[in-house]
């Protein structure tokens, strides 16, 4: 990291950009609550955003900026276990590079090796080199049924390649990386706050996890509480770190529809699963539906979203999975198929209605067939 600063003045720059933004943190928040264009003000540079925001703290902040050692601040993420990536350096993501207003510096906890398999290649690479890469946002508040579509949908994706981009939030985000985890593990968590430290503090289980096996990120520097603009401006990597961002509930007024706006405004696709029309948790999802959004009903809707005509092969891996199944549970997936998709028509007895439990669950495990309303199972992928 040294001798990326001593290669190019700017990436001091860029830790010297992460820095400002910690310290006008609070002033930021302002201009959140006013409703101004976040992105917008993000993308002033450093002197303008100090002159725009710095009050009567301007000078102050002048004068730490010109004083800022980035040798110190390269020691501070060294520290904290974190990799600082500019995107002056040819491994910053190259879907992030999203012109004026976006990030220019990730902290990478977990690894930044990890961050170029799940995010893709840098500077310079053909569209075949960059790993595909799908957002999954939605409420906090998420109903049964949605935290296992989430789910089912992380972990579908993971098995085929694709990486799960979320902010670790309570409900579909958690829902989302869990399920990438379960299936293989290839998700990237967009925090507001510091990248080492869990937030919320109550998903410190998933985000050890996640640093284990993945990587997390954030744009500010180590150590660092969020304020409230933090989780917009978050929104807005996890919309750029993807090609597609998919809201699996969210309401009228829901962080997750700003992480869709941000993807419509970047040029990507935005899609949603429907939800109950008289569920509030699902006014928004729905709403980007009847406003053009591509409809999900499962892993197999996103994959041919996401992959398109590379999706060509996908009968033959998904034949090979089910053939590989016990007899038992391939006569189960059957059923499920067929339309006896409860345990009810499952089974005849207590005995029976435990062993189609048990069978469930590991076609589940397989990604075969996930959970619906009302106790039903679907198959996902034959």
């Amino acid at each position: 990291m040294s001798d990326l600063i001593g290669a190019t003045a700017t990436c001091a720059d860029c830790l010297r950009r992460s820095w400002l933004l910690a310290a006008l943190a609070p002033n930021l928040d302002l201009v959140w609550k006013q409703r101004r264009p976040l992105r917008d003000v993000l993308a002033l540079d450093d002197v303008a955003l100090v002159e725009t925001l710095g009050g009567k703290d301007r000078l102050e902040l002048v004068a730490r900026s010109e004083a800022f050692d980035a040798a110190a601040a390269l020691r501070t993420c060294e520290r904290a276990g974190v990799e600082p990536v500019c995107v002056h350096d040819p491994r910053f993501p190259r879907r992030l590079r999203t012109g004026p207003g976006g990030p220019r510096l990730l902290h990478v906890a977990g690894g930044l090796g990890r961050l170029g398999m799940l995010a893709g290649a840098g500077a310079g690479a053909t569209d075949l080199e960059t790993v595909p890469a799908v957002a999954i946002v939605g409420t906090r508040n998420a109903s049964p049924e949605g935290l296992e579509m989430a789910r089912a949908l992380g972990r579908g994706l993971a098995r085929a390649g694709v990486t799960v981009v979320s902010g670790m939030a309570l409900g579909i985000d958690s829902a989302a990386h869990v399920g990438a985890l379960e299936g293989g593990g290839a998700t990237v968590a967009v925090l507001a706050g510091a990248a080492e430290v869990a937030y919320p503090r109550s998903k410190a289980g998933l985000h050890e996890q996640i640093l284990a096996r993945a990587c997390a990120v954030s744009e500010l520097p180590p150590g660092f509480e969020p304020f409230r603009w933090c989780f917009p401006a978050r929104n807005r990597i996890i919309a750029g770190l993807a090609e597609l961002t998919l809201v699996v509930e969210g309401a009228e007024k829901s962080g997750s529809l700003i992480t869709a706006d941000f993807a419509s405004a970047l040029g990507r696709e935005v899609a949603a699963v429907p939800g109950r029309a008289t569920s509030p948790r699902t006014r928004g999802s729905n709403g980007l539906i009847r406003d053009g959004a591509t409809v999900i009903l499962g892993v197999d809707d996103v994959l041919d979203a996401v992959l398109g005509f590379e999706r060509a092969s996908e009968p033959a891996r998904s034949a090979a999975a089910t053939a590989a199944l016990a007899p038992g549970l391939a006569v189960l997936l059957d059923a499920v198929a067929a339309g006896r998709d409860t345990v009810a028509a499952l089974a005849l007895t207590p005995a029976e209605a435990d062993a189609a439990l048990l069978g469930l669950s590991e076609l589940e495990g397989h990604g075969l067939v996930r959970r619906s309303g009302g106790g039903r199972y679907v198959v996902v992928s034959r």
